[in-house]
């Protein structure tokens, strides 16, 4: 039997760092959520700016355009992608975004784990 408990996490607890490229906001995380076993957030990227070549060595992320167009960038080439698309991104592979827009790129993000890993991210 599961022992959690759903934990509402208030818009003013939310974590926000700023980027000269743009923002992150996290809603859930182990350190918002204690018993959480994912990352949950918010990725506004401006126009003409893009998020550093990264990737996480131990979750998986899946990325929801909600506003704007970007070119999401892998190994395995370039994809446009605007409001309404997601993309599944694999542990390990690395990947990039780039506001291609004249508004500013909003992306919701979700990793496999509440402890999520990156490498490569400025």
């Amino acid at each position: 039997m599961n022992t959690a408990v759903p934990t509402l996490v208030p818009q003013e607890k939310a974590g926000v760092i700023e980027f000269d490229w743009g923002q992150l906001t996290w809603f859930v995380t182990d350190q918002l959520v204690p018993d959480a076993d994912m990352t949950f957030g918010r990725c506004i990227i401006r126009p003409g700016q893009e998020n550093p070549r990264h990737y996480h060595p131990n979750c998986s992320e899946i990325l929801f355009v909600y506003q704007g167009t970007i070119e999401h960038t892998t190994a395995e080439g370039m994809k446009k992608m605007t409001a309404g698309d997601s993309i599944s991104i694999p542990k390990n592979f690395v990947h990039q975004a780039r506001n291609i827009g004249t508004e500013d790129a909003i992306l919701m993000i979700s990793f496999s784990s509440a402890h999520r890993e990156t490498c490569g991210e400025n």
